[in-house]
């Protein structure tokens, strides 16, 4: 039968199904520690390479000298050595100060040594030199460590000569013993320089990870501090170019609300006094509302939602539009403008357009196009007089672009009100009286500049104003 449920058992609380406790993330090596390691291990494979070359190196040339020392002083003896029995007769102590073991050894495997002397090893390589087998031999005995030459001396005999090697190999050791020395404080020394190295290359690392770190918990765009011209930083550089473009942002962002706030304020405040009437008039005792003003209530109500529902659009529009875009679609401007034309004549009243249209393609949104040529239309029908004109124009300029013009007849712009006609929310001494928003020209400007061209105001030569949008593209192909 099972029993209930134990609790803390299970890797939901961090300890692990084997029972042998809670399981641990590994804890990663920081990129400092790691450079200073990378850059040890590369000193120190250096250093012992180097000395272990060094010490291979000398090793062989003092092998090399020796033997060549020992194999000479062979050859000279042997050409003067007398016979066995005059050889023994020669004084030890000439051999023995300098650590030289000399004999003669005959066929019959027969050594002679100066009298006091210590014999040589001898072995079937030395028997072979005396019995003309073999010019001459070099070897080592392993058991004495003794460096052991044999050379022919005649009259079946070989003087056989040995050394010790004791002291070239104290002297070897010597020698391995000061390079493992020296690689080791080379190889402390390469690690101190490598963390002042790793600490002063990264520290502007560390400063981008704090400032990052400060922005993400404080939103805090202040720049950072740039010092030098390294890879470094111009990171740093790329990262502030970050922080101002997120700051300009968050700065639109800002102005948005705050003039969206203000724009909505006017329409729902009105609005409400105007339900507050018509709700008070209906109740039980209240005044009654005669039916023209409670037309006008009507039509203003209605008035003040159409405004509301434009500039709700319009704030929609532009929201849209501020994220990014993939412009695939090939775009007929033309056609474009004509579509715009056709819902602009439906609302225009007695106001005409005058349009003449050249052909020209792009690539783009063909709805955010359409909303912006309409936006220009209905802007100069809004400030055209009575029974006037609007000019409507698309054209090549010859350098990669075209401009659609919009030219009205109305009241014109200041020339101070003339750089500021495309802001969000900005509405002239003239405009301020009639309907809008005041979005629709920004919404033009975006589009434009969404499409790699610009949005432009110019005063018109004998009163009014033309609207620009230049856009690059080509001339439509008829082929095509």
């Amino acid at each position: 039968m099972t029993g209930p449920a134990q609790p803390g058992i299970g890797s939901a609380d961090g300890i692990s199904r084997d029972g042998a406790g809670p399981e641990r993330t590994p804890k990663r090596i920081s990129l400092r520690t790691r450079v200073m390691l990378l850059a040890t291990l590369c000193v120190g494979g250096t250093v012992a390479l180097v000395s272990l070359v060094t010490y291979l190196t000398v090793r062989d040339n003092v092998y090399e000298q020796f033997d060549s020392s020992l194999t000479q002083r062979a050859h000279a003896a042997a050409q003067s050595v007398p016979v066995a029995s005059q050889f023994q007769n020669l004084p030890a102590a000439l051999f023995a100060s300098g650590d030289i073991q000399i004999g003669l050894l005959e066929a019959d495997d027969t050594l002679v040594a100066p009298r006091g002397a210590a014999k040589p090893p001898t072995s079937e390589a030395e028997l072979a030199v005396a019995r003309g087998g073999a010019e001459w031999s070099l070897r080592t005995d392993k058991a004495s460590g003794i460096r052991v030459v044999a050379v022919q001396s005649g009259r079946g005999q070989a003087l056989v000569l040995g050394q010790s090697l004791a002291q070239t190999e104290r002297t070897l050791g010597d020698l391995a013993l000061v390079l493992m020395l020296f690689g080791g404080i080379g190889v402390v020394v390469a690690a101190g320089a490598a963390t002042a190295v790793a600490r002063t290359a990264l520290r502007p690392v560390e400063r981008l990870t704090s400032a990052t770190e400060r922005v993400a918990d404080t939103m805090d765009l202040r720049p950072i501090p740039v010092t030098g011209d390294d890879e470094l930083s111009r990171m740093t550089q790329s990262f502030n170019t970050m922080l101002g473009a997120v700051a300009e942002s968050q700065a639109q962002q800002s102005r948005l609300v705050a003039d969206a706030s203000h724009e909505l304020r006017t329409p729902l405040t009105s609005l409400r006094t105007n339900l507050e009437l018509l709700l008070s008039a209906g109740r039980s005792g209240a005044p009654q509302l005669d039916e023209t003003m409670r037309s006008e209530i009507e039509a203003d109500i209605r008035g003040q939602l159409d405004e509301l529902t434009q500039l709700i659009g319009d704030l929609v529009e532009l929201a849209r539009d501020s994220g990014p875009q993939e412009m695939i679609e090939r775009v007929d401007l033309a056609e474009v403008v004509e579509r715009a034309l056709d819902r602009a004549r439906r609302r225009a009243g007695d106001t005409e357009f005058d349009v003449r249209l050249e052909s020209w393609e792009l690539t783009g949104d063909p709805g955010v196009l359409e909303r912006a040529v309409l936006n220009l239309l209905d802007n100069a029908v809004k400030f055209s007089p009575a029974g006037g004109t609007v000019h409507v124009g698309l054209r090549p300029l010859g350098d990669g672009t075209a401009v659609v013009e919009v030219a009205d007849r109305g009241p014109g712009i200041a020339s101070e009100d003339l750089p500021r006609v495309f802001d969000r929310f900005y509405r002239s001494a003239e405009a301020r009286t009639l309907p809008g928003s005041g979005l629709g020209l920004a919404i033009v400007r975006q589009a434009a500049q969404r499409h790699g061209g610009g949005a432009f105001a110019l005063s018109r030569e004998g009163g009014g104003t033309i609207m620009t949008i230049r856009l690059p593209g080509r001339t439509a192909d008829p082929d095509e």
